[in-house]
């Protein structure tokens, strides 16, 4: 039995993670991170609740199947989103030339808590029993504020968008500016880029209207020349 609850967790798991590439640009990153982790935490809560009747009830074998079932809703709350954004999200936050560095930060700290999280997880169910899993139920719900006041958005952002919003010098809590948050692209990244198109079109003797790509600059840098 064991082993198929497994099976059947890991294709379900599998679906998840699926549809969290259909849903990542769409709903944005701070979006599908928060929704991940408060199903993570109610989760968490339930399963905490439901395991501790089961060991102070005498319909044990009820509570704990029932704690099944959110152990499965708790791998589709993590697949479609703290699965994989925290692998995307680092390399899209950092400024260029912190780029390398945080992703390589963001990794690291991402294999030892998961290292720590395989050795512990044994000792304490062990230890605490039921309680083990209030540890994580209150993690989450920690996380959730944190998600909230202090991740800009970076869904439909290109990499020099991110750079001008940290020249601009933004206000740690993000929610007391719309442009971060928001899902689609700020208005004001767009006019800049049309800006920097027409003055490179303008001084290259190219049409303003359209956008002129690297290799064709190049070409008429050399024909001047």
């Amino acid at each position: 039995m064991a082993r198929l609850l497994s099976a059947c967790n890991a294709v379900s798991y599998l679906f998840f993670s699926g549809v969290a590439v259909l849903l990542i640009e769409r709903l944005g990153r701070r979006c599908l991170m928060m929704i991940s982790t408060f199903g993570q935490f109610f989760c968490f809560l339930v399963i905490s609740i439901l395991l501790c009747f089961s060991e102070s009830s005498t319909e044990r074998e009820k509570y704990a199947s029932a704690s099944v079932a959110f152990f499965f809703l708790y791998y589709g709350a993590f697949g479609i989103g703290m699965l994989g954004i925290p692998w995307l999200y680092p390399t899209e936050i950092n400024s260029l030339p912190m780029r390398t560095k945080g992703a390589a930060v963001a990794t690291a700290m991402d294999w030892i808590t998961n290292f720590v999280i395989v050795e512990i997880t044994p000792i304490g169910i062990q230890s605490l029993r039921w309680k083990f899993w209030l540890v994580w139920t209150a993690t989450n719900a920690a996380f959730l504020p944190i998600l909230y006041f202090f991740y800009p958005e970076t869904a439909n952002r290109s990499l020099e968008d991110m750079d001008a919003y940290y020249r601009s010098n933004p206000s740690l809590i993000v929610t007391k500016d719309p442009d971060a948050i928001c899902r689609k692209r700020p208005q004001k990244y767009i006019d800049h880029e049309a800006s920097v198109i027409e003055k490179t079109a303008a001084g290259l003797n190219y049409p303003s209207d359209g956008m002129v790509s690297h290799v064709e600059q190049l070409e008429a840098e050399a024909d001047k020349e």
